[in-house]
């Protein structure tokens, strides 16, 4: 029977290596390689594996990455009088399979107290790109796939309360809640309560984490905390009789090959060095959790303990992205991922969140959002953004938090990574060689001008437009009839993937990339001029709004074709593009 199953997969991977290249590209699902706006609605096959390549090599423009990564080496040092970002960091990003770079800037250790006194140059050790982190809060994820294989195994139940599990936990008011809320955050507990320094051995802390009082009613406000996953992590070493770090290792880590992952790390030489504690008295802290509550614990809990590196992380990514397996070795099942990867959060709509997973987060997805987009940071400076529509995976691994956290976030570095990233993915022109594109992020709006267009009757408008920005950020199309002293807004209807349902008169959005099509009526006049006006502001661009196949005409003809005639338009704050 063995012998028997191993054909088909011998078979399906030997054609599979002598594919053509366009059927390689789009795999199974309609995405193709190297595409912002071709996406892949499905997994990726499960026999994809990690392997060397470069941003060229995959279809992808390298020189977004490369401003990426000088921005992140810069963070390392001193801007003026300004304390660097992070001491170091390491960058792995990889597309379709294919890790495009991986990079170490900077000192897995720099410092020698809490202030920022540098040690001597020989006693530094420089970041390299198999150091060992601190993941901190992406812990989370580890747990929340090690409830999720509960959850198939039939012993856990989302729908169940928590109290069902762990009696205890249903004082002070929280037998209702339930498995799913602790893992979507909305169990209505509080962010966190200092154990370590309220009660004196892990049993009491446990149970003051179990017992804690509600900060919101169940159900009724989105509240990242701790003591969600704490309770995780405890319910099921209940159900299996297992600790946590033995079920991790079990269940994920040993499976996938991840042999730098795991809790409490044996070589303490390649960890990066968090934070200077002088409270609880710690010193500097290296090799071991920087989460005090983590710590008081014995290193493993359910919100933070698991260290782990940049490849290892690129690992899971990419078994997320094939719906649960890596080599051979499955960890979950393609529903039950789906069903981690759907937003239940609905009621909260700046906080979607799947079950353990965060998704769609602009503040350190930008450009790589989408609803279906998800990942986790951790506090110690670290990130992990998987972008299954893009069958990208993202990770940023600092040390932020040395010597101190109070130096400041790496919030700016993540967004940078994952935005280069996301440039350096293809939007091809809808008509012809190029398209307008904008990502102004500035005060002043963009605006892409004709002339003035005379009419012979009543004229219509046709574009084509991509557009890939935050909600508050809108491009609209703007006429005047007295030679651009007034504007007026006109009304725009749009077809395609995620367009408008309704007339609008701008336009926004993210996460569908897709072209759309748009069509306006112009206001009766001898002669109108029209205008394209994107305003953003300057926090979040995405990939920005790109116009193509601008066309307009009334009953006699054609008055604008700035396909054939480029000429006929002024641009400020646009560029022609190819990609």
């Amino acid at each position: 029977m063995r012998r028997r199953m191993i054909v088909p997969v011998l078979l399906l991977a030997l054609v599979t290596a002598g594919l053509p290249a366009a059927a390689a590209e789009t795999g199974d699902s309609g995405g193709v390689s190297g595409r912002f706006d071709r996406p892949h609605p499905g997994f990726a096959p499960f026999w994809t594996t990690l392997r060397e390549s470069t941003p060229e090599r995959a279809g992808l423009d390298p020189a977004p990455i490369s401003a990426a990564l000088a921005k992140i080496r810069n963070w390392t040092q001193p801007q003026g009088a300004a304390k660097p970002l992070f001491a170091g960091a390491v960058t792995l990003l990889a597309h379709d399979g294919r890790v495009v770079t991986r990079t170490a800037t900077g000192q897995a250790l720099r410092y020698a107290d809490g202030i920022g006194t540098e040690l001597p140059a020989g006693e530094q050790v420089p970041m390299r790109t198999d150091t060992i982190f601190d993941l901190a809060s992406i812990s989370k994820l580890f747990t929340s796939i090690a409830v999720m294989q509960q959850v198939e195994a039939g012993r856990v139940d989302l729908a169940r309360t928590v109290a069902s599990y762990l009696p205890e936990f249903a004082a002070n008011g929280k037998d209702a809640i339930t498995v799913e809320q602790l893992l979507t955050h909305t169990s209505g507990l509080p962010p966190f309560l200092p154990l370590w320094r309220d009660h004196p051995d892990k049993p009491s802390r446990i149970l003051g984490a179990l017992t804690a009082k509600l900060q919101q009613p169940p159900g009724k406000a989105y509240i990242y905390s701790d003591l969600n996953l704490i309770a995780l992590g405890v319910l099921v070493e209940k159900v299996t009789g297992d600790p946590l770090d033995v079920l991790v290792r079990k269940g994920i880590t040993a499976p996938l090959g991840m042999r730098d992952t795991g809790y409490n790390p044996a070589d303490k030489a390649r960890t990066a060095a968090t934070e200077f504690m002088t409270v609880p008295a710690r010193g500097m802290v290296r090799g071991e959790v920087h989460d005090e509550n983590a710590w008081s614990l014995g290193g493993v809990a359910g919100h933070a303990g698991v260290f782990g590196t940049a490849e290892d992380l690129a690992v899971l990514g990419q078994t997320i992205l094939n719906g649960g397996t890596y080599r051979g070795h499955r960890i979950l099942r393609e529903r039950t991922l789906r069903q981690m990867m759907t937003n239940h959060n609905t009621g909260f709509p700046d906080n979607a969140h799947g079950l353990g997973f965060e998704l769609d987060q602009r503040w350190y997805m930008e450009g790589l959002s989408s609803p279906r987009t998800a990942g986790h940071t951790g506090f110690t400076g670290t990130s992990l953004v998987i972008d299954p529509v893009s069958r990208s995976v993202a990770v940023l691994l600092s040390n932020r938090v040395h010597p101190s956290r109070a130096w400041g976030s790496n919030n700016p570095a993540r967004r940078a990574l994952a935005q280069g990233f996301a440039q350096s993915l293809a939007v091809h022109p809808r008509h012809g060689r190029d398209a307008w594109h904008s990502a102004a992020n500035e005060e002043q709006a963009a605006v892409l001008r004709t002339g003035p267009l005379y009419q012979r009757g009543p004229a219509t408008l046709h574009f084509a437009a991509f557009v890939d920005t935050e909600a508050t950020d809108k491009v609209s199309v703007e006429a005047s009839v007295d030679g651009g002293v007034n504007w007026q807004p006109l009304t725009l209807t749009a077809t395609g993937p995620g367009a408008p349902a309704d007339a609008v008169t701008t336009l926004t959005g993210a996460g569908h990339r897709a072209w759309w099509r748009v069509s306006a009526t112009l206001p009766p006049a001898a002669s109108v001029t029209l205008r394209w006006r994107y305003a953003s502001d300057k926090q979040y661009t995405g990939r920005g709004v790109f116009l193509d196949g601008i066309r307009v005409s009334d009953r006699r003809g054609v008055l604008l074709d700035a396909e054939r005639h480029p000429e006929t338009l002024t641009a400020q704050g646009w560029t022609p593009v190819r990609r």
